[in-house]
């Protein structure tokens, strides 16, 4: 099987290297390709939040982490599958990120807190609704919490 994806817009912001920290404050403005009309993002002001689905290109094949790894290469924490943590350098290089939308205008969004670095692809841009957040409490390890400590 054979999926093939194109970027439906591009991120534009002041990051121009993947660093693990820091990101709550990013404005980033996302823009559609030349192929999508504005059409497609009417009414998307309505919501507060957005999902954003985008592609890690800048990780090489040969960084690709299939099994288990220390996150952040940290030996204090437990050595993980690559599927139990969010770093970048996973199989299919997909990023999700959930941001606070801050304004529309024509083809363009800006969007608060993406951990995407400038001129990355953008695959999908979904709104968040309450409906679709888990219903029960969350739960997750403690190295985790220590290592989001300073992420936004």
């Amino acid at each position: 099987m054979n999926i093939d994806l194109k970027p439906i817009a591009f991120v534009k912001n002041k990051r121009e290297t993947a660093e693990d920290d820091d990101w709550g404050n990013v404005i980033s403005e996302i823009t559609l390709v030349e192929e999508l009309r504005e059409e497609s993002l009417k009414e998307i002001e309505t919501f507060s939040h957005l999902e954003i689905i985008f592609f890690f290109d800048k990780i090489k094949p040969e960084e690709i982490v299939y099994d288990s790894r220390y996150p952040r290469n940290n030996t204090n924490w437990p050595k993980v599958g690559i599927f139990a943590q969010r770093g970048r350098t996973r199989p299919n290089r997909i990023g999700l990120c959930s941001v606070e939308l801050i304004e529309r205008k024509g083809k363009t969004i800006f969007v608060k807190g993406l951990d995407a670095i400038n001129r990355t692809p953008v695959l999908d841009i979904k709104p968040v609704m309450k409906e679709f957040l888990p219903k029960g409490a969350i739960e997750q390890p403690d190295w985790s919490k220590e290592l989001m400590k300073k992420y936004w």
